[in-house]
């Protein structure tokens, strides 16, 4: 049996960028129940596996609930950084972006979690 699927996209917002070698993604919920959901589903291994092809030495996450925010730093990920790597992404830019398509299980409140609903 499929699973239905919702993109991390619809559920928050993403942010990234680069401390040297290392890059840093943001991801704010759009509401709090999609906070809750996050905080049980977008774990430091799911986001590792997702950006496997970086070559992350590790990933961790940090919880920032009052932000409704969960911030993941994945260690070792962008080559070398911006003055020695030779990726279109040196500064890992694009990162969150592209977290933003990761595919979750559809929760069963998800009308809670949407963008713009009460």
């Amino acid at each position: 049996m499929h699973q239905k699927t919702i993109a991390l996209g619809e559920l928050a917002t993403a942010r990234s960028g680069d401390k040297g070698n290392h890059a840093n993604v943001a991801v704010v919920a759009w509401r709090q129940a999609g906070y809750q959901f996050l905080e049980e589903v977008l774990t430091a291994d799911r986001v590792a596996e997702f950006f496997q092809g970086l070559g992350s030495s590790h990933v961790d996450r940090f919880e920032l609930p009052k932000l409704g925010s969960l911030n993941f730093l994945l260690y070792d990920a962008l080559g070398g950084g911006a003055s020695q790597s030779l990726r279109i992404d040196t500064q890992g830019k694009l990162l969150g972006t592209a977290l933003l398509d990761l595919e979750l299980p559809v929760p069963d409140n998800v009308t809670e979690m949407l963008r713009g609903t009460a």
